[in-house]
């Protein structure tokens, strides 16, 4: 893709991972279309080379304007970075199923019309990213986590297929899978559900961890930040991307859980053909 001067389109601005893209694309030379819910918590960063656009990514009528401000204003649209999100906290049981409609229809289907609506500009130009902020929580999950994981595991599955459509049209994609870095993941904008006494060695033990890690996560999102630049700057980038010691160990493990099931079990899993 075009390594010279970039435009980015960029959700969730107002914090955490999509702030500190947004900087870091401005620092690098590049131009940014800078989103968010409430514009008044990114307007400081409007300039000759900002737009500051307002959009919850769950309004189509939002995404199409967003887009549109972005390919009048700039005239193109080079990176799409599907950042807009938050965190979710509950046992499967405990999930109100509204609440989880809700937190699909912003990290995975806001994602998927952000991404429709820019693949035809990216296939006109021959040329584009698009990169999804996932976390290590797309490849695996655990208690307490159910409504968040899954979210981001439908991203990531419609992202490999995407990746296997596009890469012939010149358009690359980048699944970016954090795992704790210093963001507002576990704080005040974290949803929580109704606690069930029965899940309190599980779930409750997660939500425990999490809240006493907020604020002291290992993780920078700047270098995070630095971390997308350089991979999408690489000739030959990867599809998924893992950020932090944590996400590399614990993403690593579940891959060694996966094949060890899958030996264990093979001759089983082979024998299930019709008979010759």
């Amino acid at each position: 893709m075009n390594t010279q001067q970039r435009i980015w389109l960029v959700t969730g601005c107002s914090s955490g991972f999509g702030r500190a893209i947004a900087e870091a694309a401005l620092a690098r030379g590049d131009r940014v279309v800078a989103t968010a819910r409430r514009t008044e918590t990114i307007e400081d960063l409007e300039g000759d080379d900002v737009l500051v656009v307002p959009l919850d990514v769950t309004h189509q009528d939002q995404v199409d304007a967003a887009v549109q401000a972005a390919i009048d204003r700039f005239g193109r649209i080079d990176v799409l970075v599907n950042n807009a999100g938050y965190g979710s906290m509950g046992a499967v049981e405990e999930i109100d199923i509204d609440d989880l409609r809700t937190l699909m229809d912003t990290m995975f289907f806001g994602a998927v019309a952000l991404t429709q609506a820019v693949l035809p500009h990216m296939r006109e130009q021959r040329g584009g990213a698009i990169v999804q902020i996932s976390s290590q929580g797309g490849q695996l999950a655990f208690a307490g986590v159910g409504a968040y994981c899954s979210a981001k595991y439908a991203l990531e599955g419609l992202t490999e297929a995407l990746a296997d459509e596009v890469n012939r049209l010149g358009i690359r994609t980048l699944i970016v899978e954090p795992g704790a870095f210093r963001t507002e993941f576990g704080g005040s904008s974290m949803h929580r559900s109704r606690e069930i006494d029965a899940y309190a060695e599980s779930a409750g033990a997660t939500r425990a961890a999490l809240d006493a890690v907020a604020g002291s996560q290992p993780g920078d999102p700047r270098k995070a930040a630095a971390a997308i630049l350089t991979a999408l700057d690489a000739s030959d980038p990867p599809l998924r991307l893992a950020l932090g010691d944590d996400a590399v160990d614990n993403i690593r493990a579940k891959h060694e859980r996966l094949r060890e099931d899958l030996e264990r079990w093979e001759g089983l899993s082979r024998g299930t053909a019709f008979a010759a």
